[in-house]
């Protein structure tokens, strides 16, 4: 055992003697040490129930002869994070939550990790761990929150956001939006949608890296509990087997969870985390992949916000293993990559349930389309690629070309779309907002959903090489890359310039001549950073392009940057 480190010979006595101070007997010295890394906190609705769920890993954990030793990580909440200063630090937080778990794990030669986790940046950094530390590691979400319920329709956080750009255009009285925004969060969990939190929470299942139900049992059923004790009782059970994440986290589970994500129509985001645990875990991950298995993959399920369902629906018809068992059928699975509780995938689903309900998961041989939930277009504006969630976007906006209307910021683009400045056939360009350029790649939500409270999703575009939130819907392309802030070619785009978006075809292009681009470009001057002291100044020296996942760099060069 790892743990033996601190535990094992006289020289270890000073060591056993600070254990002791923390209560641990001499039996319970001798079980392997597991650390339960707890993300409970109460400024998160996701995460404010999470000492109920870590209490029941534990349970878990200590009734099969291990040793839980708790310890926090931090975990921002995106929704009171956005269009503010605050959410330059949510993407950038998943570096932190990763490296200090890692700090954690080997400062104290923990033999295993359980992880209790919900939201955006949480699940992905605690998976980036694992994947570096590869030690025995298993996840487990604290679930999705329930729908709401407004005049007599599901409604959730993203009904709140589009409501601001509703009222705008007096589609919603000042009442109707307080009666809305007092129910539709009604309780704890991930918001209710097909949003980043739920996509990585499901995708974590498909990884192996977490049991079954993990994305969509409620956060407020006993189930979820139960499935908790089980995390416990299945981390033992890797711990004793010696089996670790990078034999799980593979090439082929890879590609499995992708596959999931395509079929599942999830947020853009799991892109750039897929590509960062897989630089963690070693195969590697890059757009043409993603891309490829859109084309392969059918979209069998359209949740909020590209459909009016959401994970309640989704657990209720059978959850994610009944659509991998759909995929698997469809040879789009690696059957043989290992799960969470160490078995090959091939046995899991023998004994899983058909789908219930195939008005929620469609079959692939009836899919709401051919092809994945996402996309990846590449371009003259985008020559390292660009992300949309295809699945969102109105059929009339998947092939657009229009005027450039081109914001430095979010709040600029923000104010001009609540100000009634944007027209009908406008293609919005937000930049400055990329991993260095933001600082922190912003999620663009409030002027995605005031587009859409407006109904203007259906006749406006918006390009930008920041990100969206999972809860955005209409033809909205982030991650483009290179962002402005490296010089790639959105820093040179113009105020009425045309923009010719096909994502069919892939493409993201600039209607300007090269010649004229290559002149605008040579001309270009970095601006300075929008932020420059604190951690975002480190993250934006050292964070990568979002082609590769906005991640740190390996290792820090001395390179005067």
């Amino acid at each position: 055992m790892r743990s033996n480190r601190v535990k094992q010979g006289v020289t270890r006595a000073p060591h056993r003697s600070l254990l002791r101070a923390l209560g641990l007997t001499d039996w319970e010295m001798k079980r392997p040490f597991v650390g339960l890394v707890n993300s409970y906190n109460e400024l998160v609705p996701g995460h404010m129930h999470l000492d109920k769920v870590a209490k029941a890993v534990r349970a878990g954990i200590e009734s099969s002869g291990g040793t839980p030793l708790e310890f926090p990580v931090i975990g921002i909440c995106d929704g009171l994070a956005m269009n503010h200063r605050g959410m330059h630090y949510s993407l950038p937080s998943r570096e932190l939550i990763a490296d200090s778990i890692e700090s954690m794990a080997e400062a104290h030669a923990l033999d295993g990790l359980a992880m209790v986790t919900n939201c955006d940046k949480i699940v992905p950094g605690m998976l980036m761990a694992a994947a570096r530390l590869d030690i025995p590691c298993l996840l487990v979400s604290g679930g999705p929150m329930m729908a709401g319920t407004f005049q007599g329709k599901a409604v959730d956080l993203n009904t709140v956001f589009e409501a601001v750009g509703a009222s705008k255009v007096g589609a919603l009285t000042e009442e109707e939006i307080r009666d809305l925004e007092e129910n539709a969060c009604p309780g704890c969990g991930s918001c209710a949608g097909m949003f980043t939190a739920n996509s990585m929470n499901c995708l974590t299942e498909a990884l192996g890296m977490a049991l079954p139900g993990n994305g969509t049992v409620p956060a407020i059923s006993s189930a979820r509990l139960r499935l908790a004790k089980d995390t416990g009782v299945a981390i033992m059970n890797l711990i004793h087997k010696s089996i670790r994440p990078r034999q799980i986290i593979t090439e082929q589970s890879i590609r499995n969870a992708l596959a999931v994500d395509m079929a599942l129509g999830g947020s853009s985001n799991t892109v750039l985390h897929l590509t960062a645990i897989a630089f963690e875990a070693g195969p590697g991950l890059d757009l043409k992949t993603v891309d490829e298995t859109s084309a392969r993959t059918p979209q069998q399920v359209k949740l909020s916000p590209a459909g009016p369902h959401h994970l309640e629906d989704l657990y209720a018809a059978g959850g994610v293993t009944a659509v991998m068992k759909d995929l698997a059928r469809a040879g789009l699975l690696d059957t043989q990559a290992l799960t969470a509780w160490g078995t090959p995938l091939a046995q899991v689903l023998e004994d899983w349930p058909d789908a219930r309900d195939r008005n929620i998961i469609r079959p692939t041989s009836d899919p709401y389309s051919s092809t994945g939930g996402l996309a990846v277009v590449w371009g003259s504006l985008a020559p390292q690629g660009a992300v949309v969630k295809q699945g969102a976007v109105d059929p009339s906006m998947l092939r657009h070309e229009g005027p450039a209307r081109v914001f430095s910021s979010e709040e600029e683009a923000t104010h001009a779309i609540l100000g009634g400045h944007i027209r009908p056939g406008d293609v919005i360009v937000i930049r400055y907002e990329g991993p260095k350029g933001g600082p922190g790649m912003r999620e663009m939500l409030t002027p995605t959903s005031s587009l859409a409270g407006m109904k203007m999703d259906s006749k406006v575009a918006l390009v930008t090489d920041g990100r969206f939130s999972g809860a955005t819907r209409g033809a909205s392309i982030g991650h483009v890359s290179p962002e402005a802030m490296e010089g790639g070619p959105i820093a040179a785009v113009r105020e009425g310039d045309i923009i010719h978006i096909d994502i069919p075809g892939r493409r993201l292009d600039l209607q300007v001549d090269h010649e004229e681009l290559a002149r605008r470009l040579k001309e270009w001057e970095r601006p300075e950073p929008k932020i420059a002291s604190g951690y975002l100044l480190r993250y934006s020296r050292m964070v990568t392009s979002a082609a590769q996942g906005a991640r740190l760099e390996a290792r820090w060069e001395m390179d005067g940057r």
